[in-house]
């Protein structure tokens, strides 16, 4: 198999030292971290709805943000 050499920032290095387990290659590291978040995008789209069933949710996700920042003033100012 053919290799490649990759440049990344000390911090970039250091995170996937943190997630390589001992036996572990940084590649493996990055197709295991990388898989998991292929896995998640299969979601994306499942959802059947039509545009006014969207803009319902998001209204409300907007007033659930709204609420939330009005109760956490609320106890700021306490």
């Amino acid at each position: 198999m053919a290799t490649k050499t990759i440049s990344i920032m000390e911090d970039a290095y250091e995170i996937l030292l943190r997630n390589k387990a001992r036996n572990e290659s940084f590649s493996q590291v990055i197709r295991r971290t990388m898989k998991r978040k292929r896995d998640i995008m299969e979601f994306a789209g499942t959802l059947d709805m039509d545009d006014e069933e969207a803009d319902e949710i998001k209204k409300k996700i907007e007033l659930m943000g709204e609420n939330s920042t009005r109760e956490l003033l609320k106890r700021v100012k306490k």
